[in-house]
């Protein structure tokens, strides 16, 4: 029997729950969850890994599962994760089915990997005389805030694993293709805030004021620069001020000015020199206009880097099931993902798969934005190709 062949039965697998995968994830869109709240999600994919039989933790990193497939003999353990936050965002999509809850929308597709892996779940299940080894399925909360992964390995979610897969949906990308790439696929995420001290006064009398505000226009404007002038321009970096607050009223001169903004790179070499960045040019900034800088940062998540291994073991179980000519080379981005935590801790592959329409895909609204839609079709199709991912190392 050819490799492809033998894929054929667990894309038939796929297909035969199409119905049910597209229900649950309408399920989870009309009810979306912030990051760390969960809880519902949590309990209608604990109720349905139960009743396939399998015993299952909760509350791991929050409101995360674990659930181990054992298989009919000993061998190595495969760990297969999704995602199932959603965002603070109000939804546009028109969908019959959107979000109930205002201001809360399933905006990046989670509500899909989460269904995905609960149908890779059940494809493994029916597998299960074949399997040499173990499956562990991972239901992670608050990616969005870049927690749950790192609270996850924190309470042992990674322990015994010697490999691990996750999948992204890309709306960008059409469905029944999928993306892949060797090195950074995705940027890492650091987060700094600002906070800027002055003397308030009288808009009138700027004298006898010291105006944080001036101040924290020359440190957006320093930060922009120093991205330009003190890094090579071969290592792309994004410094993005997301919010600047000062003041209240239009002729008073505020005591204080804050901001809060993200940093991202593709060079680990390079995210290790932005803390002492952003402080010093904050600070300096900040002293030539008489003020005082606070500076908090975070790293949050490192550079996301595949295993090549890995990689090329995702790309010849895709070529098998769907044909090389439905594999590309995925663009690297600068969005962040924190499945780069469970990477750093063992090898493994991330890879996109296409959600968008079969014409036209790059003309379709992007993750996080509030008109986003997938193409359900993508759904069977992950589910099986999650399974075939970790069954073609089982075997």
């Amino acid at each position: 029997m050819s490799q492809a062949t033998a894929l054929q039965p667990l894309l038939a697998a796929g297909k035969r729950m199409e119905s049910e995968l597209v229900e649950f994830r309408r399920d989870l869109h009309r009810y979306p969850e912030l990051s760390m709240q969960e809880s519902e999600t949590a309990a209608k994919v604990a109720e349905q890994l139960r009743a396939m039989g399998f015993e299952i933790k909760t509350g791991v990193g929050g409101h995360g599962i674990v659930a181990d497939l054992a298989g009919a003999k000993p061998g190595k353990t495969i760990a297969l994760r999704a995602d199932m936050d959603a965002l603070p965002i109000e939804e546009e999509s028109g969908e019959p089915f959107a979000s109930q809850r205002p201001g809360v929308m399933h905006a990046c597709g989670h509500d899909a990997h989460t269904t995905m892996l609960l149908g890779a779940a059940r494809i493994l299940m029916e597998q299960k005389e074949q399997i040499q080894g173990t499956v562990r399925f991972l239901f992670q909360s608050a990616e969005e805030i870049n927690r749950g992964a790192r609270l996850m390995i924190e309470e042992g979610a990674l322990d015994g694993v010697d490999e691990i897969f996750g999948l992204h949906n890309l709306p960008t990308l059409a469905a029944g293709k999928v993306a892949t790439r060797y090195g950074s696929l995705m940027g890492s995420v650091d987060r700094f805030e600002i906070l800027l001290t002055g003397k308030g006064g009288h808009g009138a009398i700027p004298d006898q004021s010291i105006d944080p505000v001036v101040a924290a226009s020359a440190i957006v404007t320093g930060l922009q620069t120093a991205v330009s002038r003190e890094i090579s321009p071969f290592d792309p970096v994004v410094v993005t001020v997301g919010s600047l607050q000062a003041g209240d009223t239009y002729n008073v001169i505020p005591h204080r000015a804050s901001m809060v903004g993200t940093i991202r790179t593709f060079a680990p070499h390079v995210q290790a020199t932005m803390k002492e960045r952003i402080t010093r040019i904050a600070g300096q900034i900040a002293e030539a206009y008489r003020c005082k800088a606070e500076v908090e940062y975070t790293e949050m998540t490192p550079v996301l880097v595949s295993a090549d291994d890995s990689v090329a073991h995702v790309e010849r179980t895709v070529e098998e099931a769907i044909g090389a000519d439905n594999r590309i080379e995925a663009a690297p981005t600068l969005a962040g993902e924190d499945f780069s935590l469970y990477l750093q801790k063992v090898p493994g592959c991330f890879f996109w798969l296409g959600s968008g329409p079969r014409e036209g895909a790059e003309r379709s609204y992007g993750l996080h934005h509030p008109k986003f839609r997938i193409e359900e079709e993508c759904l069977p199709l992950g589910a099986s190709l999650l399974a075939a991912i970790a069954l073609k190392r089982l075997v």
